[in-house]
């Protein structure tokens, strides 16, 4: 059975980042609890490679703001569904949730991946 990743890419406003990383770091706190494996938050050093697409293209990133690129790993896409199910369930998300996030969730980008190679 493959692990498996959700991976998040947004747009964070730069006066955000502090804000944002004691957001990241409860909501890492509670996914690891819950049973995800790993949980990463990376925010932009590089962001103008000179091939492919710019992350800050996909997210269409505006004057002041940076992009975060993270993601969570789990043993399979079924441990995945358990883990976030439990997630969606704690009052602590709901109550994080509902006090706004420091980015604009609409322009976030989101996935889940089966792991195709891990060196």
């Amino acid at each position: 059975m493959s692990r498996y990743v959700d991976g998040f890419v947004l747009p964070l406003p730069k006066k955000n980042l502090a804000a944002y990383r004691r957001l990241a770091q409860k909501a890492s706190k509670m996914w690891r609890e819950h049973g995800a494996l790993e949980y990463r938050e990376c925010v932009g050093e590089d962001l103008a490679p000179t091939f492919g697409v710019p992350f800050p293209a996909t997210v269409k990133v505006k004057k002041g703001e940076t992009v975060v690129f993270s993601w969570v790993l789990f043993r399979s896409r079924a441990h995945r569904d358990k883990v976030n199910a439990k997630l969606m369930k704690d009052p602590r998300m709901t109550e994080m949730v509902s006090a706004g996030m420091p980015f604009d969730v609409n322009r976030m980008v989101c996935g889940g991946f089966e792991v195709l190679v891990e060196a």
